[in-house]
């Protein structure tokens, strides 16, 4: 997905006009709409204003790398777990391995019905 496309939908998902970025940001509207129609790439330090603004990673705006379905919520979760002792890691991902387990075997029973 290109950059613009990310730009329209995330703004979109917000309810916010153009111009509504364009002040979160401190960039021009008239650059917002360039950006959204592929008409111009935001520099580094532009995706991260625009990244900021929306509370997903560089990545997500992107829509590559591993981290790219990651919004900032699902990253400061991850940063607060990688911060704990390793029995309490350990732990959770127990009750992970649970869950995806569970979903998986009643996604595999759904489908053969």
């Amino acid at each position: 997905m290109k950059v613009g496309k990310v730009i329209a939908d995330l703004r979109k998902e917000k309810s916010w006009s153009q111009a509504d970025l364009a002040n979160k940001t401190g960039i021009s509207q008239v650059m917002v709409g360039k950006y959204e129609r592929g008409d111009a790439i935001p520099s580094l330090e532009v995706a991260k204003k625009i990244a900021d603004a929306f509370k997903v990673s560089l990545d997500y705006l992107a829509g590559e790398g591993k981290n790219a379905s990651f919004d900032q919520e699902m990253i400061k979760r991850l940063e607060n777990v990688e911060e704990l002792p390793q029995e309490e890691k350990d732990r959770i991902f127990y009750f992970i391995d649970l869950v995806v387990r569970d979903y998986r075997t009643g996604q595999t029973y759904a489908s053969k019905q």
